[in-house]
């Protein structure tokens, strides 16, 4: 099926004529999409798995912790797709010592967790402000808070145009709207989130998303919104209520797939392969999401026996491991703050999480040294940890999005 999704302007940007591609308002009407077959079957699969990561907060004792552990490791992958070489291991280590970031890559995950929890705490609160224009705005200023993003007009819909891929606007892979076309074509993204629909909730997401990524309203950070945008539809829709799905590991894992879908939306109209890759991903990544809550519940209520039976187990080494889910690396002055007792107290609290073989000692310093909660930290940090370099760069054909 092929379709026609928007019209080109042809502008002069940077001394040379290009063609901007200025996409059609949602959603696809000519003609419209096909929501049968392969679409319909991966449609329920998506939805059911939804619903199982809904109830997935009854699988652990506190969501909070559990939430906790999602928002970060999103975090870092979001940013890693962009080609922020933080690590989770690296956010967990600032967090843990209550310092500022110093590394800008850091810096920047910071930036993100600034983000959602800003919009989340919007779209969930019944005075907030609604998906908007506004809202995004608000959330990119957060977003790009560091010291990289001061000079990419935070908060602000971009007044100049922009490119992806290529040196130029000239030998770009995709050039989005000018920007005096921003305006009305925001409007028109805002109607298509409040305006009525027969489109299934879970479909509109999708459209809105490509339509984002289109648009490009931003100087930078358009890739991190667009993907923290899903999660914030998923609550509009009532879909999910807290934030536990995050698509950036789908994408990381498929980013070639990724672009060649969203391109061939704009070139060819094929809303309907989108869907599909989009749908596939929603469902492995709710279904992984599961698993992992599962694996992540039954280490903490393994460890929390293994201490209750510990013979040197005191209570403040119990109340100490209540905490470590929120945090999972701990020096003693961060255990003092966090129980509220003397230096001796919370080194021995430490000492009995350890013996317990709860905390592994991160490295062979005694001095300042830090433990760590090993075996939870297993499960988040996977997919994570940056990948060798190669030997030889391919050449970019597409830029991040």
């Amino acid at each position: 099926m092929s379709r026609v999704t928007g019209e080109y302007d042809t502008i002069t940007t940077t001394g040379e004529a290009v063609r901007a591609f200025v996409p059609y308002p949602l959603p696809p009407r000519d003609p419209p999409l096909a929501l049968d077959g392969r679409v319909a079957a991966l449609l329920v699969e998506a939805n059911a798995r939804l619903r199982e990561l809904e109830l997935a907060g009854d699988l652990v004792p506190s969501i909070e912790w559990f939430v906790y552990a999602f928002v970060r490791k999103e975090a870092i992958l979001s940013a890693q797709i962009e080609g922020t070489q933080a690590t989770l291991m690296d956010l967990l280590n600032i967090e843990a010592s209550s310092e500022a970031p110093v590394d800008a890559d850091v810096e920047e995950v910071c930036g993100y967790l600034s983000a959602v929890g800003y919009a989340w705490d919007q779209v969930a609160r019944d005075d907030g402000l609604p998906i908007s224009t506004r809202l995004l705005s608000e959330t990119h200023r957060r977003l790009l808070s560091g010291a990289r993003g001061a000079f990419k007009q935070p908060g602000e819909v971009r007044r100049s145009q922009n490119w992806i891929g290529g040196t130029r606007p000239g030998n770009a892979a995709f050039v989005p709207p000018p920007p005096h076309r921003l305006p009305e074509l925001l409007s028109e993204f805002e109607r298509a989130i409040h305006d009525e629909s027969d489109l299934p909730p879970l479909v509109r997401v999708a459209l809105l998303h490509v339509q984002f990524e289109t648009l490009h309203p931003y100087l930078d950070g358009n890739g991190r919104l667009g993907r923290l945008l899903i999660t914030l539809l998923l609550r509009h829709w009532g879909l999910l209520t807290r934030p536990l799905l995050y698509l950036s590991l789908y994408l990381k894992r498929h980013r070639g797939e990724y672009y060649r879908r969203l391109s061939a939306v704009r070139e060819q109209g094929d809303w309907e392969g989108w869907l599909c890759f989009f749908l596939e991903g929603v469902a492995l990544i709710a279904a992984e999401t599961v698993d992992t809550a599962r694996a992540l519940h039954a280490v903490v209520e393994t460890s929390r026996q293994r201490l209750l039976h510990h013979e040197d187990a005191t209570v403040l080494s119990l109340r100490l491991f209540e905490l470590l889910p929120k945090n999972p690396l701990l020096s003693v002055s961060r255990a003092m703050t966090l129980l509220g007792c003397s230096r001796p107290a919370a080194a021995k609290a430490l000492d009995v999480l350890e013996a317990a073989e709860i905390m592994l000692p991160r490295d062979d310093h005694r001095r300042g040294r830090v433990l760590m909660f090993e075996e939870y930290l297993s499960y988040l940090r996977q997919d994570t940890e940056l990948e060798p370099a190669p030997q030889t760069q391919p050449q970019m054909t597409q830029a991040p999005m």
